[in-house]
């Protein structure tokens, strides 16, 4: 079983294999997850595994707590390449996630103007304005797309909703235009008795067609890199990996591969 749970509000950096050195936010409960999807490769665990009992942190002890870490970070002279909200679930289900938004930005002109602000979301929430005007605030607003296709989302991503369709997440995403960035992780595996593989040219094929129709600014292809809940999922090769960026490429768009 994975426990990798932050016990923190602020923590790092640390290095991301996307990223840099990433100065990870927690908008959930040090105790548990609080996510919209249950995804089998998560390494914070399945939801049912990790309930909370604590309340969400406070715009307020947010705020504290990104300063306090900023200022000691400076004084330190540690480098800062990206603030990250992260953490254990989905950040933008905080509810006050616009203006802890803001407050990050002036934070981070005031500390590490340098930097970049990055949002790791699996999407679901872009249908509230308050979620789409926050993550246009921010430097890249990395949202997940898996796989085109129904079934292997709800295999391997699990959404909380029933009802999810790509079709309707991909509608969603086309409201930010060009400026989002995908991500997508490849796996392969059983999961209660399925296979999947979202490597195989069915997969990857119709894949192609939503990046093409989204037209990213980037997308970023990666792979399980730590221990996963479900046990039976295969890491997908670097030189898979990169045959796929290529692909991406092709047509016009950046790619970020981490193996």
């Amino acid at each position: 079983m994975s426990t990798i749970l932050f016990n923190e509000i602020i923590f790092g950096p640390i290095h991301s294999r996307r990223l840099g050195s990433s100065l990870g936010v927690n908008l959930l409960p040090y105790d548990g997850k609080l996510c919209s999807f249950d995804c089998i490769y998560c390494e914070c665990g399945f939801n049912k595994d990790f309930r909370t009992h604590t309340k969400l942190p406070s715009r307020t002890n947010v705020k504290a707590a990104m300063e306090d870490k900023m200022v000691s970070l400076k004084r330190d002279l540690i480098a800062v390449d990206v603030v990250t909200f992260a953490g254990n679930g989905e950040p933008t289900m905080h509810p006050d996630f616009e203006g802890i938004v803001d407050d990050t930005v002036e934070l981070r002109n005031k500390y590490f103007p340098n930097s970049q602000i990055s949002v790791l979301t699996n999407g679901v929430h872009v249908d509230k304005a308050s979620v789409r005007r926050a993550l246009d605030k921010v430097d890249k607003n990395i949202l997940k797309l898996d796989s085109a296709f129904d079934a292997t989302v709800h295999l391997i991503d699990r959404p909380n909703s029933p009802d999810y369709t790509v079709s309707r997440q991909v509608e969603r995403y086309k409201q930010f235009k060009n400026s989002i960035v995908i991500q997508t992780m490849f796996v392969r595996g059983q999961f209660e008795g399925a296979t999947f593989d979202n490597t195989t040219e069915e997969e990857v094929s119709a894949w192609l067609d939503i990046i093409k129709e989204l037209s990213p600014r980037e997308v970023m292809i990666y792979t399980i890199d730590r221990t996963t809940p479900a046990k039976d999922i295969e890491k997908v090769s670097i030189e898979k990996l990169h045959q796929i960026a290529s692909r991406v490429e092709d047509l016009g768009i950046k790619t970020n591969v981490a193996g």
